[in-house]
């Protein structure tokens, strides 16, 4: 007999709390029940006391909450009084999460007991690397040659420095070889959640309006995570368009809000936090050696 459960698992993403209207939502986050779990993946504000102000208030409500860091957090604004960057920033966020009792990338995984058995919930902080290259890119260079051509080119280039890491994809060639380590160190019989900011496949990026911007969210590198780790679900943000999409049968979702100027004129208003789409443990199975790029999608 599967095992009642007396809360859901549910999750958020992009916040961007420094818009009032945001804010607003962000400050009417509320769980349904008691013992809700909350999955924030990422970009809640660029700014430390945001941050800080706003995990307060969700690790409050919600039972449990996990954070995984977005690109914004780890902006260095120049009018934020906390002037950190790149590594240091990233580490006062999970000293201040740990203050709060909030879940990072740093912390043992905290274990969901679904209905039908327990998920290890993985907050992940895997960055990118360039590597989602527009058609005709020959290596990295040229493809911000193209983008920049193109008039696109991602604030993180100003603002989200890599220090003490020589670039952006050398950080993110550290954090999927550290990742991937505790997640292999994971029982072969426990299924997953992976929460990432970026999405860890490319499908969610083939239908940006601009597709050179695909340069600044995610890395080949973790194509095939959610079917190595077991995962019932991938959860994800970045691209503020929220949507479920299934590949290899598991649920990818985006959790975005989004800016208001992106969310304000859609028909139905932004029903948050989402609850999380579980695939059934029967499907979970480890990795086959065979990649399997199929997926289908489903507008939420």
């Amino acid at each position: 007999m599967p095992r009642p459960r007396s809360g859901r698992l549910t999750a958020v993403a992009d916040l961007h709390v420094r818009h009032p209207e945001n804010r607003a939502l962000a400050e009417a986050l509320r769980p349904e029940r008691p013992d809700d779990w909350l999955l924030v993946a990422g970009d809640i504000g660029e700014y430390h006391e945001d941050v800080a102000r706003t995990l307060r208030l969700l690790a409050d409500r919600f039972r449990t909450v996990v954070w995984a860091p977005g690109n914004h957090e780890l902006w260095t604004p120049g009018d934020d009084p906390d002037t950190s960057r790149g590594e240091e920033r990233y580490r006062r966020l999970v000293t201040l999460c740990r203050e709060l009792g909030v879940h990072t990338p740093e912390d043992p995984y905290p274990v969901w007991e679904s209905g039908d058995g327990p998920v290890a919930v993985a907050p992940l902080f895997v960055l990118y690397d360039y590597t989602w290259r527009p058609a005709g890119a020959r290596d990295r260079d040229h493809a911000l040659e193209i983008a920049r051509e193109a008039g696109i080119m991602g604030t993180d280039e100003a603002l989200l420095h890599p220090d003490p890491h020589p670039g952006r994809d050398a950080w993110c060639a550290e954090r999927v070889a550290y990742t991937e380590r505790r997640l292999a160190e994971l029982p072969d019989d426990l299924p997953t959640v992976l929460v990432n900011h970026f999405p860890l496949i490319r499908e969610p990026v083939r239908i940006l309006r601009y597709p050179e911007f695909a340069l600044w969210c995610g890395t080949d590198a973790t194509a095939d995570w959610a079917r190595r780790f077991r995962a019932r679900a991938v959860v994800y943000g970045h691209l503020h368009i929220p949507r479920l999409i299934h590949a290899d049968g598991v649920p990818h979702i985006e959790v975005s809000l989004g800016y208001p100027r992106e969310w304000g004129p859609r028909p139905r208003p932004p029903r948050l936090p989402v609850e999380v789409p579980l695939a059934p443990v029967a499907t979970v199975t480890p990795d086959t050696g065979r990649p399997d790029r199929r997926a289908r999608t489903a507008r939420e």
